[in-house]
């Protein structure tokens, strides 16, 4: 059966950012031609707390994807990291998967319990809130992406890969 995953990625915010790490990583896995699963690509979502979740949520109903991975970048990370939860006020999501084997033995990757309260955060809960309030089976993550440099790059895109196979192969 072919997967059907959605990625989505960010655009810039402040002035001194010539790209954003989260759509320079879906920029290199859409180059990609021999991946096995359906992937559709929701590229550059606005920096806004209600219009990013509100496009996200729309190609979620159009697509029904069995897997989102949503990415952002974290500036000052130096690994891939995996968000656990989201918060909205004093609410807290935390995803369906199981992240602890998902990470394992990955070497620039590790699991964050701080998705950094600013949009990513807010795209985050949106969708697990949607995931939960329809009830989907759908799977859902969130990635911060480190600064994509010459030295890191292979290892981030490696890790992401497996991630994505991970998910696809994993039934929890």
């Amino acid at each position: 059966m072919n997967t059907k995953i959605l990625l989505t990625s960010f655009d810039t915010w402040l002035p001194h950012q010539q790209s954003n790490s989260s759509d320079d990583l879906l920029a290199k896995i859409s180059q990609i031609k021999s991946l096995p699963d359906s992937l559709t690509f929701l590229r550059k979502l606005p920096v806004d707390f209600q219009e990013a979740p509100n496009l996200a949520i729309a190609q979620i109903n159009q697509l029904q994807p069995d897997i989102i991975i949503c990415c952002g970048m974290a500036e000052s990370r130096q690994k891939l990291t995996i968000e656990s939860c989201a918060c909205c006020d004093t609410d807290m999501l935390k995803t369906a998967v199981n992240l602890e084997p998902l990470v394992a033995d990955l070497a620039a990757t590790e699991i964050s319990h701080e998705a950094g309260k600013y949009v990513c955060e807010a795209l985050y809960y949106a969708i697990l809130k949607h995931i939960c309030d329809d009830q989907l089976t759908t799977k859902c993550i969130f990635v911060h992406v480190p600064i994509l440099t010459s030295e890191n790059t292979d290892k981030i895109v490696a890790d992401f890969l497996l991630i994505m196979h991970r998910l696809t192969t994993r039934k929890d």
